[in-house]
């Protein structure tokens, strides 16, 4: 099971830091992706990260200004989010395949294992 938390409200250019917590399997043995889906829109990936940390890879609009790391102790994956804009205002997800010898991906259909999703929203 995946579970996102730390969405929510923000002033455009502010912070958040989302995190996603797995219970039943240990994260730091699969690829995790961040993906979020705007009002309207198809479900886009925007950050990943490999097993053992091996890769970490981000969509262009994200780059720069979000960073995704693992913190393997408390089984969780987190995805700070600085510069905020309105544009980044979505529901958030993360998923992960479960196939240990995979590299992560920013393709969605790469995932089979979703969590609920965490509402983030950013004002102008």
């Amino acid at each position: 099971q995946l579970v996102e938390s730390g969405g929510g409200l923000v002033h455009s250019g502010g912070s958040l830091t989302l995190s996603c917590a797995a219970s039943g399997f240990r994260l730091d043995y699969y690829s995790i992706v961040w993906v979020r889906q705007a009002p309207g829109k198809e479900r886009k990936g925007i950050s990943c990260i490999s097993r053992n940390d091996e890769y970490t890879y981000y969509e262009d609009s994200v780059k720069g200004r979000f960073t995704i790391s693992r913190d393997a102790a408390k089984n969780t994956v987190y995805l700070q989010m600085d510069s905020l804009k309105p544009e980044d205002t979505a529901v958030y997800y993360c998923a992960t395949d479960l196939q240990p010898f995979r590299r992560c991906s920013l393709s969605v259909n790469q995932y089979d294992y979703w969590g609920q999703g965490t509402q983030v929203t950013v004002s102008t």
